[in-house]
């Protein structure tokens, strides 16, 4: 492959540009998503429930509009002017219902109170399309603009509004800033002013290919097209590095570029599978997650890592080779020291490191249950405070004690009887306000044909009655999932047919999934990464003295969030666990790789650690510091928490790393030297005069 490179760069370069376009075209045709809970599967029953709300009531998403000193007359006029906005399909407030012919009065008063408090009222409004489809953001658009400053909007549709506002005035400087902090890093760490240049402009190429190639996912999450673009620049940066220090090794024993080319790409195909092998085993293992929002990441990384790889041994060679004369005038000095006094520290005092990583493991294991324990659910808690939804909900909250509504969908053919004693029922649920339906509002004395069309279509499709259930608990807590199971209990008992649908369900069965997922994918991950260490190292015990290393430096990284007071969401350790594990096991590899080589050529075990101490710690040092300059910038400047939490700690997760691997890993191979030899192949030679366990 090497030879075809170096013949072909012309044209391989040619053929890059070309694939740009189709590239571009590709990225600004997916579709990005913005709604966390439409990765839940289509099995479940409350999805079904949603799917039956759309069919039988054209109802998708829901929003509370909240009015402040409005009379009845202007309050009618509002809910005159919301029902124009295109697929607004049905408003509800006291001034539809005057309007069509039923007095305020006529209502119960905890009805009434639910609607009216003070001078601030509710508009209940149904939107024909999902929360966060285009159609129902323009819809809260023009409805941000008909109140004009009057009402505020509430609800998951507002929420993806300002959500999907701001991940646009974001996205394009999370790349600038990772972009411009990972430069500065190469440019310092590394010995060439325009290589890491090159490194980027490659790197950038196969980024644009993977963010093209999504068309074919049809649409990938807003988390997933924030991310994707940094994690594949932090995480593949490693394969460009290896080539070029390969390349200038070879460069240095043979001054034909075209031939230390040749050499360097070989090496770095053999040296780059194991490493790239793990991350993609990382970034795959999402794939497994019931909660599919993983398949969309992992999918997307994995994609982006192979890519990595491709451009790493055929691009990036063709810049170098074309860019050959400057790269030469270019040289200078590295700021990294030389590491022979360092590694002899670390060898020298390797039983401290093993103590300390002993002792680290409980405390650290402890605040890392902990932080997986307390993580947040509440998606709307990850934007700041301060934007409109959020202002919207708050009153909801304080002014009218509203955190939920839950949607019941019962048989329309229900006896009144049953439907009555159901509706008794829900109201004595603890935590639920006020009980919105048909029987609600008429009881049993008044037929509900003198209702206004208008109310009963709201209500009343030709299979199912909608009821409305006010909630005064919020989302994702404890008592709401109390509420949830009571209230599924007893219209199951009235209804066998009932779907109970909403946001907070929806929510509940959300953090159901990834409680389980976080096991599955983890567990996945560990194995299938075992299993390529293995096949790498060609040893049965080496793959657990690694993934230990690699594991404490994610119990280190998660378990500071517990001791720090820092809550997560919901989906932000899962992802770090792979990622982190995926990413930095690499460091491993190389040492240990190094670690093995000196052994064999005849070295004791304690020169043989120092070596590869002193060689792979510029490596690990580099692309942990690319990491870390990738995503600390970001993480530091998005007001999203999602993006802005899982940057900062794979930038933790980079430093830990890099402390982390250059002081346990030699030291547990020192030490577990006699075992690493008999179970590694090609090492059981060096069983005759090897140092005792005691000969530590």
């Amino acid at each position: 492959m090497g030879k075809f490179v170096v013949k072909y760069r012309k044209f391989i370069l040619l053929l890059a540009v070309i694939l740009i376009i189709p590239a571009l075209i590709g990225m600004f045709s997916t579709k990005v998503n913005y709604d966390m809970l439409n990765y839940l599967p289509n099995s479940m029953e409350t999805v079904i429930g949603q799917e039956k709300l759309m069919e039988e009531f054209h109802k998708g998403a829901f929003s509370m509009i909240i009015t402040e000193g409005l009379s009845s007359n202007a309050e009618a006029n509002l809910e005159t002017e919301l029902k124009k906005v295109e697929h607004v399909d049905t408003v509800l407030g006291l001034g539809t219902i005057e309007n069509a012919g039923l007095p305020a009065e006529f209502l119960p008063d905890n009805i009434y109170n639910t609607f009216h408090k003070g001078n601030e009222s509710l508009i209940a409004v149904f939107f024909d399309t999902s929360s966060s489809a285009e159609e129902t953001i323009n819809a809260i658009k023009e409805i941000r603009r008909v109140v004009d400053g009057k009402a505020y909007v509430s609800g998951m549709s507002a929420f993806t509004t300002d959500l999907r506002e701001l991940s646009g005035n974001e996205e394009l400087f999370y790349i600038i800033i990772a972009v411009a902090l990972a430069l500065i890093v190469m440019l310092l760490l590394l010995d060439n002013w325009l290589a890491p240049i090159l490194f980027l402009v490659s790197i950038g190429v196969m980024i644009l290919y993977n963010l093209g190639t999504n068309i074919f996912l049809g649409e990938i999450s807003y988390i997933t097209k924030a991310l994707s673009a940094i994690l594949q620049l932090a995480v593949t940066m490693d394969y460009s590095i290896f080539l070029w220090h390969s390349y200038r090794e070879h460069l240095a024993t043979n001054n034909n570029p075209d031939h230390a080319m040749e050499h360097a790409i070989k090496a770095t195909l053999s040296s780059v599978f194991g490493s790239s092998a793990t991350t993609v085993a990382g970034f795959i293992a999402l794939c497994f997650m019931t909660f599919t929002l993983g398949i969309d990441l992992g999918i997307v990384m994995a994609k982006g890592v192979i890519l990595g790889v491709i451009g790493s041994v055929t691009i990036l060679p063709a810049l170098i080779l074309t860019f050959d004369k400057p790269l030469r005038k270019l040289d200078h000095k590295s700021i990294l020291p030389d590491f022979t006094k360092l590694s002899s520290k670390i060898v020298k005092i390797f039983p401290a490191f093993v103590v300390i990583f002993v002792a680290i493991i409980p405390p650290f294991l402890y605040g890392y249950q902990k932080t997986n324990d307390n993580v947040y659910y509440t998606i709307s808690d990850s934007l700041p405070s301060d934007m409109p939804f959020a202002i919207a909900n708050q009153k909801l909250s304080e002014n009218f004690g509203l955190q939920n509504v839950h949607m019941i969908l019962s048989d329309a053919h229900l006896d009144i009887d049953s439907a009555l004693n159901m509706t008794n029922d829900l109201k004595n649920i603890a935590g639920v306000k006020s009980v919105l339906n048909l029987e609600s509002v008429i009881g049993d004395q008044i037929p509900a044909e003198i209702l206004p069309t208008e109310i009963l279509d709201i209500l009343k499709s030709e299979n199912y009655e909608l009821t409305l259930v006010i909630s005064e608990y919020k989302t994702a807590t404890p008592e709401i999932a109390e509420q949830i199971n009571s209230i599924n209990q007893t219209i199951k008992k009235h209804d066998t047919s009932a779907l109970l649908v909403g946001e907070s369900s929806l929510t509940q069965d959300m953090i159901n999934l990834t409680s389980v997922d976080f096991q599955v994918v983890n567990t996945i991950s560990i194995v299938a990464i075992f299993i390529i260490i293995a096949i790498v190292t060609k040893s049965i015990s080496l793959p657990f003295i690694l993934i230990a290393v690699i594991e404490s430096a994610i119990f280190i990284n998660l378990g500071l969030c517990h001791f720090t007071g820092t809550r997560l969401s919901f989906i932000t350790p899962i992802c770090i666990s792979t990622i982190q594990l995926g990413a930095t096991v690499d460091y491993a590899i190389l040492m240990t790789t190094r670690y093995n080589r000196e052994r064999l050529s005849g070295l004791n075990k304690h020169d043989a650690a120092k070596i590869s101490i002193k060689t792979s710690l510029p490596s690990i040092i580099v692309s942990g510091a690319v990491l870390f300059a990738a995503t600390i910038g970001v993480a530091i400047y998005s007001q999203a928490d999602m993006i802005s939490s899982m940057c900062m700690l794979m930038a933790r997760g980079a430093i830990i790393s890099i402390f982390v691997v250059p002081t346990f890993l030699p030291s547990l191979l020192i030490l577990a030297d006699p075992l690493i030899i008999r179970t590694t192949l090609g090492m059981k030679k060096l069983t005759k005069g090897t140092n005792s366990w005691k000969n530590l």
